[in-house]
């Protein structure tokens, strides 16, 4: 059976694309909404899942990822 597990999507925009990664294995994509930039994420991890060899999965996966927010004084 397989197993679910959660990845992190941070989605930006640049320009007048939506790029999306998932940091836990530096795994990108893109797409014209916040919607399709997610799914094509989803879509490019679970390929990744697919070709990738356990040696290059275990080099690639961030077991610990913080996401917070700073605040910086900006003049």
């Amino acid at each position: 059976m397989k197993r679910k597990q959660l990845f992190t999507a941070i989605i930006e925009r640049e320009g007048d694309m939506f790029v999306a990664l998932a940091p836990e294995l530096d795994v990108a994509s893109q797409g014209a909404t916040v919607e399709e930039a997610r799914n094509n994420l989803i879509e490019a991890i679970e390929l990744f899942f697919e070709v990738a060899g356990p040696s290059e999965i275990e080099g690639r996966l961030h077991d610990e990822l913080f996401v917070t927010q700073v605040s910086i004084a900006i003049e």
